[in-house]
């Protein structure tokens, strides 16, 4: 008999390949079967998901996400597809970061701003998406982005300036930590030509907003 789930392993994250064909809910009872099965592998790994063989809606995702979650202690930290350079990236973010959303009570909102849209959160948050022109993220703790900002973000938004903020691409309209604004300079348009990714990091110095290219040597010497 063909498994309806198989599980394979990449760099930083796992693989599903689902069958496409048997009905939603019994694909959902054998994925809850193969990680009762896996718990004692797995542990508390915090993995990178990627769905594969099967198009599924955001809805089904999130189902396949929740069943992983109560069959197991594995944390999945986001959802990846076939683009490997941008699934690179996002790895790469979070593993600089050493991530903890238990601690830092954080949340994950998948999908882009569109201008006139505003996002609040009273603890950190990671969009995995751009927050595009005209639009804001605001939390009252850390903000990461893995994608652009090319909008409004403001962290430490209780007046806290012991927050950060960090984007793949950071070309912000506004940008705020604690009480203290960031001097933007000549704004970069979304649409521009940019020879490499370079994701930075925004953090409260010597009184003053400033921004650096994320590195591990950098993330250990933050006072944040």
């Amino acid at each position: 008999m063909k498994n309806s789930v198989v599980i394979k392993s990449f760099q930083n994250g796992i693989s599903l390949h689902l069958d496409e064909n048997i009905p939603f809910q019994e694909l959902l009872d054998e994925i809850a079967v193969k990680f009762r099965e896996s718990a004692a592998f797995f542990k508390n790994a915090k993995m990178a998901l990627s769905l594969e063989g099967r198009i599924l809606t955001d809805a089904e995702e999130r189902e396949v996400a929740d069943v992983i979650s109560d069959n197991s202690e594995l944390k999945i930290i986001c959802l990846v597809g076939k683009d490997g350079d941008v699934n690179q990236n996002y790895l790469k973010a979070l593993q600089m970061l050493h991530y903890d959303s238990e601690a830092n009570e954080g949340q994950f909102y998948r999908g882009t701003l569109k201008s006139g849209q505003i996002l609040e959160t009273e603890s950190s948050i990671v969009i995995i998406g751009d927050v595009n022109p005209g639009s804001s993220i605001i939390s009252t703790k850390d903000i990461v982005i893995l994608g652009g900002l090319y909008g409004a973000a403001y962290a430490g938004a209780s007046g806290s300036e012991g927050h950060f903020i960090v984007a793949l691409e950071m070309s912000p309209e506004k940008l705020t930590i604690g009480d203290f604004k960031y001097k933007t300079k000549e704004k970069t348009s979304k649409w521009s030509i940019r020879m490499k990714i370079q994701p930075k990091i925004a953090f409260v110095k010597n009184g003053q907003v400033v921004t650096e290219p994320v590195t591990k040597e950098l993330l250990s010497e933050l006072p944040i």
